[in-house]
């Protein structure tokens, strides 16, 4: 593949670029075409009534550390029209005709329906997903929200303000950062979640300490029900509580379920585009999918995983901006073999509840045995629980990291990191020895940056890779 350093080689000729989906990936690929292009003609359709805005902000919002739902707005219609882009809000794409290089659209002009088909000379798809609903009774009452699109924080904000407890159905990230806000805002929180532990995309060691963490900080206002699920809400019309699978009867004001997302994917579906293993559009790493004139980008697609190789799914706000910028180039570019490449991901990952900070990329051990029973490695961990600075610094805290590897080649799998201290930009630098493919031998010579404000003379990162090569050299 050729550097793209410069867009003077790129194709200039005039093309019309329809893109589907206006959150984060849609907006992103829509601006960087038209800088790569200005003469192309650029538009961009969402069914909902507004665009460009961080969804990832909503919990922050609900909470109160954002005043308004307006500080969300990245961008405006009228914004993206000074750039000389398009925007049809309301517009809700019902299929998609690859032979005919069209798409077909429902929308709302002046409170009438009207069916829309436009034509494009590509088309990038950035519909990202949707909130899983699991299959419970009655799920469909008032008073039960999802979080997805920017109105969802909006009602659940409003809801918040005039109730007194929540339940939560899941204990992911989305699940974590709710119920800061609800704890924040003196709501009694029940988290119902069917696994063993929450925050399960750690291994279970860390996701305990998570656990007893918030259990420690706000046990008089949180309860953690684990190993269940809930099967029925309760209520006529409105939700007035749940019952769980083992017999447990639970009563709020309101419920969010936070149990996950999945993309949308059925339009690509029945137009012939490809879906991979993990329930995502499959692209290759232009974003092209198997259908030429046709691309996608963001929540909407399967990515890689650098570190196995092998298919997976994360919807993350960075992914969507990255696959939206490498679409929005390449959907200009000649067939000379100039491109720009988006080859897969870490799965890196961070929140906090209040000051606990917990972060994690690459593998964690769980995966890597499951990955090793296919595959030739031998994982190995090293956990260390230390403060991030000396101890006599008014703000040291300690950290818990855990590091995998490879006992074979002693290339570094994966971290993860927790604590009130800086867990988090320790991830930092794991993601850059993994994409390195270092060795934890390498990883030990790294010249990190010391200071008593800011790390102990030997990181809690270097600690843990010493323990790591112990085990690797027994």
């Amino acid at each position: 593949m050729q550097s793209l350093s410069s867009f003077i080689i790129l194709n200039t000729i005039m093309k019309r670029i329809v893109i589907i989906g206006g959150c984060a990936a849609g907006p992103k690929t829509a601006a960087k075409t038209k800088r790569v292009n200005p003469e192309n003609i650029v538009e961009l359709y969402t069914m909902e009534n507004m665009i460009s805005y961080s969804a990832c902000g909503m919990p922050y919002y609900i909470k109160g550390s954002v005043p308004s739902y307006q500080n969300l707005i990245i961008r405006t219609p009228e914004d993206f029209k000074k750039q000389g882009i398009d925007v049809f809000l309301n517009h809700k794409c019902t299929r998609i005709l690859p032979d005919e290089k069209s798409v077909i659209f429902n929308t709302m002009v002046n409170g009438v329906g009207e069916i829309k088909k436009v034509n494009y000379d590509e088309l990038v798809l950035c519909v990202g997903s949707r909130p899983y609903t699991p299959k419970v009774k009655n799920i469909n009452l008032e008073n039960i929200f999802h979080l997805k699109v920017l109105d969802d924080g909006i009602k659940i904000k409003e809801k918040m303000e005039k109730s007194k407890s929540a339940i939560i159905l899941g204990g992911g990230y989305i699940a974590i950062e709710i119920l800061e806000a609800f704890v924040k805002n003196g709501l009694n929180v029940t988290v119902v979640e069917r696994n063993h532990e929450i925050m399960s995309q750690f291994d279970p060691e860390i996701s305990t300490i998570i656990k007893d963490y918030i259990t420690k900080r706000d046990g008089k206002h949180v309860d953690f029900i684990l190993d269940d699920e809930i099967i029925e809400f309760i209520g006529t019309k409105e939700f007035t509580g749940a019952v769980t699978r083992n017999g447990k009867t639970l009563h709020a004001d309101f419920c969010v379920v936070a149990a996950g997302v999945v993309p949308n994917v059925e339009l690509a579906r029945e137009a012939g585009i490809e879906i991979g293993i993990t329930g995502g559009i499959k692209t290759d790493n232009r974003m092209r999918t198997n259908i030429e004139h046709i691309w996608a980008a963001g929540d909407c697609t399967e990515e890689t995983c650098l570190i196995t190789k092998r298919p997976m799914y994360a919807a993350l706000g960075t992914i969507a901006n990255k696959q939206g910028r490498v679409a929005g180039i390449n959907v200009n570019t000649d067939t000379n073999g100039v491109y720009e490449a988006f080859d897969g991901i870490l799965g890196s990952a961070v929140t906090s509840y209040f000051d606990f900070s917990m972060s994690t990329t690459g593998l964690t051990e769980t995966k890597a045995r499951i990955f090793a029973k296919n595959s030739s490695i031998e994982p190995i961990t090293a956990t260390v629980t230390k403060r991030d600075k000396p101890g006599y610094m008014p703000d040291s805290n300690s950290i818990t990291v855990k590091l995998v590897a490879d006992k074979r080649t002693g290339e570094l799998l994966g971290a993860q990191a927790v604590g009130v201290g800086d867990a988090d930009k320790r991830i930092y630098t794991v993601t850059s020895a993994l994409r390195a493919n270092l060795t934890v031998q390498e990883f030990l010579h790294l010249d990190l940056t010391y200071s008593p404000a800011f790390s102990s003379t030997i990181d809690p990162l270097l600690t843990a890779a010493y323990k790591l090569k112990d085990e690797i050299d027994k």
